[in-house]
């Protein structure tokens, strides 16, 4: 097989490059190592800074999104038996959406489909070849057979799990990581959201996060061990857990139902420099990770791919160089935001040693700062909302 860009990964990274050279008139192909049901049903981040929102509409696939998204002017704090609500869009005059990551994973697809795109599900990517010459290669295993995808470059966006970091020779890759001592219980319920706003609660048992997915189903989320066995967290611990941590507000209670989904997702920050190597170009959560505190995960890996894409279109239509051998330092530049935003909102929320009363008054004293500080308040609401350019 032969294509201009091979792309390795069929998330909202691979998808969003994949139609985003489409639109350039830029040839791809999609390589996916698990079926489209999978890719389509996997639960992942769920906020959409303003930016990630104004790509999708660009790019012609925000239709749904504008339909089906619920879009929020602010986020609420609770703390010590307080709350404040971060009135985000008045200190900035920008807003998030909540919209599922599968939900933007279906609307690329779709869309990728309908063009003529070549998507390959349930296809191994083997290893990457020739990454040094004028045509890299993918070997993949597609039906119990061996394949290979000839191209001018590839992109790597298939995770931290996946093949395309390794194939960089050793000692060129620098990695800074942090692993966090909690990890977050997550749970879908079919429950109406009790709120119209995400709830961040510091509370002494542990952070909790009131979210949501649509007008029927809720997302919670409880800080725990990262070794927490999830059989031993049967529905009725996890709402009384919730209901201990989140009902802290005179007056105020969730709204409980049948969980329909748990899951236990560890907690770390990471970063691999540079992104690219050569014809290989890496995006996404194959090179950086962020804890979910700050929302950013999805986020940096559509803004690492509008940056990609506007390079290879210069390449192609032009035939410059200069974004493509820009891309890692700018991409970087946003990454590292990202990471201290999601650092200092994890730092902040989370009980990070129970035994420490020193730890916890500092955080309550920053959350207060928050409250009553505009700047402070501004700060965290453009960094939440997504900053325009870094």
């Amino acid at each position: 097989m032969r294509t201009q860009v091979g792309i390795v990964g069929a998330g909202p990274a691979g998808l969003m490059l994949s139609h985003l050279l489409h639109l350039h008139g830029i040839e791809s192909v999609v390589l996916e190592g698990r079926g489209r049901a999978y890719v389509e049903r996997r639960l992942r981040a769920g906020v959409l800074e303003q930016g990630s929102v104004d790509l999708l509409r660009r790019a012609g696939v925000g239709e749904r999104l504008h339909r089906e998204g619920l879009r929020h002017e602010g986020i609420e704090l609770r703390f010590a038996g307080e709350s404040y609500r971060v009135p985000m869009t008045e200190l900035t005059g920008r807003s998030i959406t909540v919209y599922g990551q599968q939900e933007v994973v279906k609307d690329l697809i779709a869309a990728r489909l309908a063009a003529g795109g070549t998507i390959l599900f349930d296809t191994e990517a083997v290893r990457l070849d020739d990454l040094d010459s004028d045509t890299p290669s993918i070997h993949f295993r597609r039906d119990g057979r061996a394949e290979e995808l000839r191209c001018d470059f590839v992109a790597g966006c298939d995770g931290f799990h996946g093949v395309s970091r390794g194939a960089v020779p050793e000692g060129v890759l620098t990695t800074y990581e942090r692993t966090y001592p909690f990890a977050w219980l997550g749970v879908l319920a079919a429950a109406a959201p009790a709120v119209e706003e995400l709830i961040y609660a510091n509370h002494d048992r542990g952070f909790a996060l009131y979210s949501m997915r649509s007008p029927e189903i809720s997302r919670l989320y409880l800080q725990v061990a990262p070794d927490e066995d999830l059989a031993a967290w049967p529905d009725e611990r996890i709402w009384s857990e919730l209901r201990t941590r989140l009902e802290t507000v005179p007056g105020w209670s969730l709204n409980e139902g049948p969980i329909l989904e748990r899951s236990l997702t560890p907690m770390r920050s990471l970063v691999v420099e540079p992104m690219r190597w050569e014809r290989l170009f890496l995006a996404g959560d194959a090179v950086h990770i962020v804890p979910p505190t700050g929302a950013k995960g999805m986020n940096l890996a559509l803004a690492d791919v509008a940056l990609l894409g506007e390079a290879f279109a210069a390449w192609y239509g032009q035939g410059r160089t200069d974004l493509l051998d820009s891309y890692s330092a700018t991409a970087l530049r946003r990454v590292w935001r990202a990471q201290h935003f999601s650092w200092w909102m994890t730092s902040m929320l989370h009980r990070l040693d129970r035994d420490d009363p020193y730890e916890t008054n500092l955080q309550i004293a920053t959350l207060r700062y928050v409250a009553t500080s505009r700047a402070y308040a501004t700060s965290l609401a453009e960094n939440y909302v997504g900053l325009p350019e870094v």
